[in-house]
């Protein structure tokens, strides 16, 4: 296992490893369009700027290939204000908080769908509208050496991850 630093200060490790375990995945971060034939049963809430923050639980979750939620654990529908009735057959993004910049979704997605593991903080969106912080671990499954989905554990980012953050999101949000 080795970490790599993108310039980005949002460190990812990457490994080789064809064990099958539930690895952990980011749901926050999944494709924005709905793919042909699902509908969008689910309205994403208008962003609110306040924080919803919490010390100590880890967020597990679930996706297919697509990013539509398969599994969803008690805390990640606590934190995210959502029943897993309302999580599971939705589209991940229902989470993703728009001051995220693209381009970190879009280097999630290259690097699970080559089969290796991302690790980086997020910003979620809450039902509610509010935000909250996480430090991110997703990694693809793997049965038979082939992806079969992506499973995500996250736990609450710290004050310091979140100030390194921010201003770099910031600076790619207005690149991009």
């Amino acid at each position: 296992m080795r970490t790599e630093n993108h310039g980005s200060h949002v460190d990812r490790q990457v490994t080789d490893s064809k064990l099958y375990n539930l690895k952990f995945t980011n749901t926050a971060i999944l494709p924005e369009k709905i793919t042909k034939g699902q509908e969008n049963t689910m309205n994403r809430p208008n962003p609110i700027d306040e924080e919803y923050s919490f010390e100590k639980g880890l967020i597990v979750s679930s996706t297919d290939l697509k990013g539509i939620i398969t599994y969803a654990n008690r805390k990640f529908c606590e934190i995210a204000g959502y029943s897993k009735s309302e999580l599971k057959g939705h589209s991940h993004n229902l989470v993703r908080h728009p001051d995220m910049p693209r381009i970190i979704f879009q280097e999630l997605w290259e690097t699970i769908q080559a089969g290796k593991e991302w690790s980086g903080i997020v910003k979620n969106l809450r039902k509610d509208g509010r935000y909250y912080w996480v430090y991110s671990h997703i990694s693809p499954i793997m049965v038979d050496g082939e992806s079969v989905g992506y499973t995500a554990a996250r736990r609450p980012a710290s004050a310091t991850e979140i100030e390194e953050s921010i201003p770099i999101y910031k600076n790619l949000s207005e690149t991009n």
